[in-house]
């Protein structure tokens, strides 16, 4: 599909407001003289980990565990994730060696398996 200017501009103007909005709303509703409700910091504090539970589910929702590799790879990887996690405490790490875990595990040893 081909847009014309005048789409491309209405479409990044949109994307442009949803954006600012996200951004400016919090500092609007929440001021910097007045506390922060109780209810909010209830939701900040509980909000990472839902979200990374849900992250969790939402990769693992395709594995297929009765055919072809039986979703070795995803559990090699997730594995390798939660030792560097529990041994170095360092996110980033975890992450990027889960996703090179996976990633060799994929294209080099499970690919006959597919």
């Amino acid at each position: 599909m081909t847009l014309n200017p005048i789409q491309s501009l209405t479409i990044i103007l949109i994307l442009m407001l949803g954006t600012m909005c996200t951004r400016f709303l919090p500092f609007i509703f929440f001021r910097a003289h007045k506390s922060t409700p109780a209810y909010i910091q209830k939701i900040g504090s509980v909000l990472p980990y839902a979200v990374i539970g849900l992250l969790v589910v939402y990769c693992l929702k395709g594995v297929s565990f009765t055919g072809g590799s039986y979703g070795l790879p995803e559990l090699a990887a997730i594995l390798i994730i939660i030792a560097l996690h529990l041994w170095k405490k360092n996110t980033l790490l975890s992450i990027f060696a889960g996703t090179a875990v996976y990633m060799l595990l994929v294209q080099y040893v499970f690919t006959s398996w597919r």
